[in-house]
């Protein structure tokens, strides 16, 4: 069985001891990713936002192949690599349905529709991906809008708003985001090459 590990944040230029081989492929899926989660660590992330309004933008996601063929240690390998018992999320082709209960699943259908057609694309059996989307504790409860999100950086100082910098800069530049755009106008936290 052959498994993609789909990123765009983080899991890029840090993967840790997450099973992938030797590089990150540029020609994933399009996918609707966006600086809309704050997370625990007061960080702005990048995240997987099926809210379709004026701010969001689908771009093109990073892939790798994983280093196992076992779904199951592909899974394990990357809930390790991202600290988390859940918000992972799976497609497996030859099953048609995400291997996670419906439950468990974070990304939308339309998410997995268009995860499922490049995976028949590229004739990859199995996708696996951080399923965050933006979180609810912040922000009044509400998804943030690009002013917002800005607003909240700019009110960052000393090492939570170098922290915040540098995932943000870190970020892969094919990751070209409205509020991405928007953080670099204000802030001028441009991609690193």
């Amino acid at each position: 069985m052959k498994i993609a590990c789909l990123g765009w944040g983080s899991l890029i230029w840090d993967p840790r001891d997450l099973k992938i081989q030797r590089e990150w492929f540029h020609d994933g899926p399009i996918l609707p990713i966006e600086f809309t989660r704050r997370s625990n660590d007061d960080r702005i992330t990048l995240v997987i936002d099926d809210n379709e309004n004026e701010d969001t933008q689908a771009v093109r996601v990073l892939w790798a192949l994983v280093s196992t063929r076992d779904d199951n240690e592909a899974r394990e390998s990357l809930r390790k690599r991202e600290f988390s018992k859940s918000n992972i999320d799976n497609f497996d082709f030859d099953k048609k349905i995400p291997i996670l209960k419906k439950d468990e699943s974070i990304s939308g259908d339309k998410t997995k529709s268009k995860i499922q057609d490049w995976l028949v694309s590229k004739d990859i059996d199995a996708a696996i991906w951080t399923g965050l989307t933006w979180n609810k504790k912040h922000f009044d409860g509400k998804r943030s809008n690009k002013e917002e999100v800005v607003d909240y950086l700019k009110s960052l100082k000393g090492g939570e708003r170098n922290h915040a910098e540098e995932y943000i800069r870190n970020a892969p530049p094919q990751i070209d985001t409205i509020y991405r755009r928007a953080i670099e106008k204000e802030l001028g936290w441009t991609p690193k090459k």
